[in-house]
């Protein structure tokens, strides 16, 4: 699992319980009977990989359920900085995607075994995880940024996008490394530029709440609100949106 998975989530309010329970009656009923992988994506600091925690809480004992994050998927510092550190660089060079598909997503699928990351973007080292075999009518839910690339959003039986704006998200996943002053708090500052441009970039490009299945405004942790977007589940028929005002799956 990711490093950054250290955070233990606040215990929910209850709207944001609401939705929670609701979004795992969603994924729970994503190709059943059978393997299905579901992705949340967003920018740094939306709070994907929390969201990923409560919601393999929720669906505890409905589905066997595996997580994964594409951080356990980066390349070598020396890759990822190879072309510069720009935004474009970023977005391009960060990951090794050909490992997330063969070593994670593709024999979860076949039921053979799988593992959960092949690097430590922290240590800069390759890590070695012992592999492990799902179940017939498991879920695997894989957290990160990127997620809805065109390469990647096929590989998704289903997926969320954590909608968070840049003046919430930076400050929020800036704290994970340490106190957080101006500049740390600061969406425009050259601090930030690599990572915020690189998201931008890619928000431009792929319009992910276009390709999502649904999309999660997680600005406020206690009152967080969704609505249905892009494509269906698979295997499901596709859902009108929840009605006006309303927050929480029903």
């Amino acid at each position: 699992m990711s490093a950054f998975d250290a955070f233990v989530p606040p215990e929910a309010s209850l709207a944001r319980a609401a939705v929670l329970r609701g979004l795992a009656d969603r994924v729970v009923a994503v190709r059943p009977g059978e393997r299905a992988v579901v992705a949340l994506d967003g920018v740094d600091g939306a709070g994907k990989t929390v969201l990923g925690r409560e919601l393999a809480a929720y669906l505890a004992g409905r589905r066997e359920v595996h997580r994964a994050s594409v951080d356990g998927f980066h390349r070598p510092r020396v890759q990822r900085y190879a072309h510069g550190r720009t935004g474009e660089t970023f977005y391009e060079d960060s990951y090794d995607y050909d490992s997330l598909q063969s070593r994670l997503v593709e024999p979860f699928r076949d039921g053979k075994p799988f593992v959960t990351a092949v690097f430590d973007v922290l240590a800069d080292a390759p890590v070695t995880s012992a592999p492990v075999v799902a179940g017939p009518d498991a879920l695997l839910v894989v957290d990160g940024i990127f997620l809805h690339r065109p390469e990647l959003v096929d590989l998704w039986d289903a997926s969320v996008w954590v909608d968070v704006p840049f003046a919430i998200a930076v400050p929020r996943g800036n704290a994970r490394f340490g106190p957080v002053g101006t500049a740390e708090a600061d969406p425009c500052d050259p601090k930030n530029a690599r990572y915020v441009e690189g998201q931008r970039h890619y928000v431009a490009m792929v319009a992910p709440t276009r390709r999502a299945t649904w999309v999660l405004d997680n600005t406020d942790l206690d009152q967080p609100s969704w609505r249905v977007e892009g494509r269906p589940e698979c295997g499901l028929q596709a859902r009108p949106g929840p009605p006006e005002g309303s927050s929480g799956l029903e």
